[in-house]
């Protein structure tokens, strides 16, 4: 359970989006890097920067708008997370995933998660997307979750592997990327602390455990949304590809242009899954 003093932010931050007039939404969607763009697609959206919000961190990674945006998505009411926070901007996993808590408490009761990854499988390619079967988390740690652990029983609940699949909506999306004729993989998640990339020791590595996207955020979150009863999609954009025999650097501004190149295929992703009832 969380501590009284984040029980008290999240009410207050619940009433102050309640105020704001944003309509109960049936999916929470957090966007990634270079995937901020669905967040102009909401239909008579209500912004809220995170400065507002009381328990909300500051996001810092360039490409991140930092505003919780609620409003409807092809007519589904959605709240957009248009910037996440990040382990290595300094934020344990309480901080993280506390955005989660307060989607879950306005309703919420599935969660589209995104992000921007380096390909570890030799058959990906630049703006592929993946849709995550499992996600390894190497950056976990009981002692990072602060105050927010208050008991034994949660300290081996949230260092628990997480389970990541929701068949019918990991159907749906390879659905959606069949139906806009666009390739999807279905694939493992390995998330570090960052921020940053890998050593090419670390991408064989990394290809011989099994791993075929990394990234740096996604972990806590997903972890969060199961343990709140939440049913999640995880996509990973390949935004560059490792290449373990060839010194190639990867940089900010190339996962950003390619997550933007990819972004039509997110959208049809979401769209889809969007549209599917409610449990």
């Amino acid at each position: 359970m969380p501590s009284d003093h984040r029980m008290n932010d999240l009410q207050q931050a619940t009433e102050i989006v309640r105020r704001r007039g944003m309509a109960t939404p049936r999916t929470a969607i957090i966007l990634g890097s270079g995937l901020g763009g669905l967040a102009s697609e909401i239909e008579d959206p209500i912004a809220i920067r995170y400065a507002e919000l009381p328990g909300f961190a500051t996001s810092t990674a360039s490409g991140h708008q930092g505003k919780l945006i609620g409003g409807k998505l092809d007519g589904v009411p959605v709240v957009v997370m248009a910037g996440r926070f990040h382990r290595y901007e300094g934020y344990d996993d309480a901080a993280v995933t506390f955005p989660l808590r307060l989607m879950a408490e306005l309703g919420a009761s599935r969660m589209i998660v995104s992000n921007a990854a380096g390909g570890l499988n030799p058959g990906y390619r630049v703006g592929d997307i993946v849709v995550l079967r499992d996600v390894i988390d190497w950056a976990k740690s009981p002692t990072r979750l602060g105050d927010d652990v208050t008991s034994a029983i949660d300290r081996v609940a949230l260092a628990s592997p997480i389970s990541v699949v929701d068949e019918e909506l990991l159907e749906a999306a390879l659905q959606a990327a069949r139906n806009a004729d666009f390739t999807a993989h279905v694939g493992v998640y390995l998330a570090t602390l960052g921020p940053t990339y890998e050593t090419r020791a670390e991408y064989r590595m990394m290809r011989r455990f099994g791993i075929d996207v990394v990234g740096m955020s996604t972990a806590p979150e997903v972890r969060m949304a199961r343990q709140l009863g939440m049913r999640v999609l995880a996509l990973s954009m390949v935004s560059n590809v490792a290449r373990p025999d060839i010194a190639v650097i990867a940089n900010h501004e190339e996962v950003l242009a390619a997550g933007q190149a990819a972004a039509f295929k997110l959208r049809a992703i979401v769209a889809h899954v969007n549209q599917l009832p409610s449990p």
